[in-house]
């Protein structure tokens, strides 16, 4: 095995075993509250500029398969973990999650007491660090980690999203019994600034026409596509940063039903005049508890983000809270009470899972379809 060694800004430095490709990876380290759903980690677009600690510690026992990729390609700038599987066992299993990483040359570091970094970054925070298989001197790293470049000063939104329109087609199987699989009646624009997969699959099996959308097209090229509502996927980065795509929601803003999530429902609140602040570690993982405010009910929740938008920045004529974060009391969804438009700070597409916040996409539906019978009576 090669010798690597993760170096974090603030001087702290952990000797491991590096895994994946070799060489040198710059990033914020993160860390990941989810037992399973390495995979679907790895592939989030929402990941750029991060480095990925799982704070479970044995990860890839189950490999890595063809289906349940996110994205194209893993996103995230390295990968930590306490173990690599040695063992892959798995039907589905296309190869082992070391070789994946080799493959898109994403450099990882095993090996290390992940507890202790993990609560060292709720102490301190997220921190800029540096994964090396090269360098041996863990001060020249901590020196190199101090250089590197601010994650949050850059766009990252124009580096994940498409480079062109399209549309999706694909629905995901009947059997798994997740939604309702209405016949698909309305039509929705989806602007990519990083989207999931399985969220496409969502919203075609809960009755859309999906027509998916750089983060950067105009309002013109959204309209010219007569879309019955808008939807706003997740993204990685400082929301603050995205101004032209806080813009584009703004000049929409009551002429098409909207449905944000993570990074969306940060560019509706930015929209409405709200502010975002960052979190001091972020909310990454697949088991972050969450409240509906009007059922009173719990939802288990796949999060990740580092921003949120700030509650009392909102305009409360014009704004309704309609969830809160049950860990730290944050903003985890609201409504506008004028327009049809509601938005959540999490993940709702159930890839790796839960599957509690399925019922988004079908009031997603029902608030487009109510929308367009009063167009009709007007």
């Amino acid at each position: 095995m090669t010798k690597a060694i993760l170096a974090l800004e603030d001087g702290v430095w952990f000797e491991g075993e590096g895994f994946g490709a070799e060489g040198e990876t710059f990033g914020e380290v993160v860390f990941n509250t989810g037992l399973t759903g390495y995979q679907e980690i790895l592939t989030d677009p929402s990941y750029k500029g991060q480095m990925v600690v799982m704070t479970y510690p044995h990860i890839g026992n189950y490999g890595i398969n063809l289906e349940d990729v996110e994205s194209s390609r893993p996103w995230v700038e390295g990968f930590i973990v306490k173990e690599v599987s040695p063992v892959v066992s798995n039907y589905r299993s296309a190869m082992t999650l070391d070789a994946y990483l080799k493959k898109f040359n994403i450099v990882g570091i095993e090996g290390i007491d992940t507890r202790k970094l993990v609560k060292h970054l709720r102490t301190v925070g997220a921190k800029k660090g540096v994964i090396s298989t090269r360098e041996t001197d863990p001060k020249k790293l901590v020196a190199m980690a101090k250089r590197s470049p601010n994650i949050a000063a850059k766009d990252l939104v124009k580096e994940v999203t498409s480079s062109r329109s399209y549309e999706f087609t694909e629905v995901m199987p009947a059997e798994f019994g997740w939604g309702d699989s209405r016949k698909k009646k309305y039509t929705v624009v989806a602007m990519d600034s990083g989207i999931k997969w399985n969220i496409l699959r969502k919203l075609n099996q809960h009755g859309f026409n999906v027509k998916v959308v750089p983060a950067t097209a105009t309002v013109e090229e959204i309209q010219a596509l007569k879309p019955d509502g808008l939807f706003l996927s997740n993204g990685p980065g400082d929301p603050a940063v995205v101004k032209y795509l806080v813009e584009t929601v703004r000049k929409l803003i009551g002429k098409l039903p909207m449905f944000g999530i993570c990074l969306g429902h940060q560019m509706i609140g930015q929209a409405l005049g709200g502010k975002t602040s960052k979190l001091k570690f972020g909310h990454h993982g697949n088991n972050q508890p969450v409240m509906d405010l009007k059922t009173r009910k719990i939802e288990i929740t796949s999060q990740n983000h580092n921003f949120v938008v700030d509650i009392d920045s909102l305009p409360k004529d014009e704004v309704e809270m309609t969830h809160i974060n049950l860990n730290d009391k944050t903003l985890e969804g609201f409504r506008h009470k004028k327009h049809p438009i509601f938005c959540v700070q999490y993940h709702p597409e159930n890839a790796p899972g839960p599957h509690d916040s399925d019922y988004l996409f079908a009031r997603f539906y029902d608030l487009i379809e109510k929308n367009s019978e009063n167009a009709k009576k007007n």
